[in-house]
């Protein structure tokens, strides 16, 4: 921990990615589950906790995204979804978040005949329901939601549309997601140019089970405000020893480029481990580049991807990175106001996040 007695749990902080079907807790999971009838691995919330977090740990993006057949399963309706993101919000602010973007896929919510338009309406009354339960609790928090394409299929400029459909209804910007290696974001031209004319913000998963052309074309393809994970970005960075008491560290043109225009990058530690993001680096959390990224001057943000598969928080997320890099809490409110500045909010609303990380550290 940050200094003695100092919980990082009521610690201020901003969650920009983490998914809505990779949040559910356990118990709502075996109650939608037994109203559809839906098989499960297990019967107990301790036991479908340790699954996921099991199966979760593979080692590579494919098979840690077959865990959400569990919980996409049971949000194909209105009920589900609405109850999902309510709870979904609730737990943020338990964690002492006071803005979060939740990203999700709405194409894959339809089996149980909503359409895409009913199904974004379901996820933000749950949102607002959430909104409201933590109001009346003292607490303060909002809620964007991130409506994402899943980039195997054919249906991004739909989704697109969908998106900027909703942008004044609580949607505040675009992604893409699923298996990266081999389905790049130039793909999605048509979709990505629509959201570029409607001047609509974009985040795009490239760096995490792809590399640097996979950056490159989320950057210049899909004009990604952020980059999701993007932790690859560091194998365009060389370190080299000029003696034995001193090293070297030169920038790639790409790392240089998203270093000096300050793109945020949207590492996801524990995630990044269990997918096999950092494997050209290690296995361990002291591998991850996320503090050479950091102290380099990058616009790194810690999230938390999917809090059940990795069975974490955003507290617990900077707890770990504090006990591997020895962080302060001077260190902690610089990341939050980096993810403060990376929000898809308005710069007033942004600045006005700024300033309450900034009262909350202060009076930590």
């Amino acid at each position: 921990m940050p200094g003695s007695g100092i919980s990082i749990d009521a610690l201020p902080k901003v969650s920009l990615h983490d998914h809505l079907d990779g949040g559910l807790r356990p118990a709502t999971i075996l109650e939608l589950a037994e109203t559809i009838g839906l098989e499960l691995p297990a019967a107990t919330e301790e036991g479908l906790a340790a699954w996921f977090a099991r199966e979760a740990n593979s080692g590579n993006l494919v098979d840690y995204i077959k865990t959400f057949e569990i919980t996409v399963g049971v949000m194909q309706t209105h009920d589900g979804l609405a109850r999902v993101a309510q709870e979904f919000v609730e737990d943020l602010a338990l964690d002492g978040i006071i803005y979060g973007e939740v990203r999700w896929a709405p194409e894959q919510h339809l089996t149980a005949g909503l359409s895409l338009d009913q199904a974004v309406d379901a996820v933000q009354e749950g949102i607002e329901a959430g909104i409201a339960r933590v109001a009346q609790a003292g607490m303060t928090i909002k809620i964007g939601q991130l409506i994402t394409a899943m980039r195997h299929t054919d249906r991004s400029l739909e989704v697109a549309e969908l998106a900027v459909r909703h942008r004044d209804l609580g949607v505040v910007g675009f992604d893409i997601a699923g298996a990266e290696l081999g389905y790049p974001a130039g793909a999605h031209t048509a979709a990505f140019d629509y959201l570029a004319q409607n001047l609509f913000p974009v985040t795009v998963h490239a760096g995490e089970a792809d590399g640097l052309d996979s950056i490159r074309g989320a950057l210049f393809a899909g004009r990604a405000l952020r980059l999701g994970h993007g932790v690859r970005l560091a194998e365009d960075i060389e370190i080299g020893r000029e003696d034995q008491d001193n090293t070297y560290v030169t920038l790639g043109p790409l790392a240089q480029w998203v270093r000096d225009r300050e793109i945020p990058l949207e590492l996801s530690p524990s995630s990044n481990l269990q997918t096999g993001a950092i494997a050209a680096w290690g296995s361990d959390l002291l591998d991850h580049p996320f503090d050479l990224l950091y102290q380099l001057g990058f616009r790194v943000t810690v999230n938390t991807d999917n809090r059940l598969m990795s069975a974490t928080s955003l507290s617990r997320e900077l707890a770990l990175l504090t006990d591997a890099f020895g962080y302060d809490l001077d260190d902690l409110e610089a990341l939050q106001l980096n993810a403060a500045s990376a929000a898809f909010l308005p710069l007033e609303e942004r600045e006005e996040l700024a300033d309450a990380i900034v009262a909350g550290f202060a009076d930590a």
